[in-house]
């Protein structure tokens, strides 16, 4: 492709540095989500897990890993191959590889709604004091996805009343269930919002592709998609004041990376219209 909106030079050079780093940092969440996940399964279910308690527990590394693999496509597409290319084999491969990514993360936005819908599954446990089921292998909700063992420093939180979460030996105090209830509603929110990014953006390379990517089109879906960013920031910003750093930094940096898908189809487009008045 021809020289983007940044030039050919240094500014160019450095754009595009940048743009891969952010896509390196994304793949490295994956491994964190991946580890605080299976940290959280040690709280949660036992023994054989289904596939659906495995997408539910996992929700987050299936989501950024299917992600990652879709930004990369979008990036081959919108950037890296000329459009002449993007044919026959390559154009099936692409399309193949985009769908089981489509269908990873519509798997995943299910896993993240059982999850919902699992902490409003409680019993209300009356009289019950935490300190008094010490080694019993309970554990305490601290915040979504981060419990502890049940101990002498922390039992005094459930010591009159407790509510237990489903069928696991899971207790919290109704203040952080309510907290947490409101970080499973933002992943929920959240996870919507980027699977309608995606159709969008899907879309527009599709028509592009067909050379049917009008300015009225592009103006048309630039509205809708400062909804959805809009709807992703706020996201990013209740996490980072409800103090989950991580979920605060990748959505900093999947937004960070949109910049650049977006800068890649506009430039895109940009470029098959020079085309086209040369002709």
């Amino acid at each position: 492709m021809e020289a983007g909106v940044f030039g050919s030079g240094l500014r160019g050079r450095l754009f595009t540095a940048v743009k891969y780093l952010t896509y390196l940092l994304l793949l490295g969440n994956v491994f964190l989500f991946l580890h605080e996940e299976t940290q959280s399964l040690e709280h949660t279910f036992s023994g054989a897990l289904s596939l659906s308690q495995y997408v539910q527990v996992f929700a987050a590394t299936l989501d950024t890993a299917a992600w990652v693999v879709l930004l990369l496509l979008f990036e081959l597409e919108t950037s890296v191959l000329e459009d002449e290319k993007i044919r026959g084999s390559v154009k099936r491969a692409i399309h193949g590889v985009r769908m089981l990514c489509g269908a990873a993360i519509v798997w995943a936005f299910t896993g993240y709604c059982a999850e919902l819908i699992t902490l409003y599954q409680v019993t209300l446990l009356e009289a019950w004091n935490g300190c008094a089921q010490l080694g019993d292998g309970w554990s305490l909700l601290e915040r979504l996805d981060e419990y502890a063992p049940l101990s002498a420093e922390n039992c005094a939180v459930v010591a009159d009343t407790a509510i237990r979460i489903s069928d696991f030996n899971i207790v919290a105090d109704a203040e952080t269930l309510r907290a947490t209830r409101y970080l499973a509603w933002t992943d929920v929110i959240n996870a919507g919002a980027w699977i309608l990014v995606v159709v969008v953006l899907e879309i527009e390379v599709r028509l592009q592709l067909r050379g049917s990517l009008t300015d009225a089109v592009v103006q048309g879906t630039r509205y809708l998609k400062y909804g959805l960013y809009s709807t992703l920031f706020i996201a990013a910003v209740y996490w980072g004041i409800a103090g989950k750093f991580l979920d605060f930094y990748d959505a900093s940096l999947w937004l960070f990376a949109f910049i650049f898908i977006e800068l890649n189809v506009f430039d895109w487009q940009r470029e098959t219209q020079d085309v086209e008045q040369r002709l």
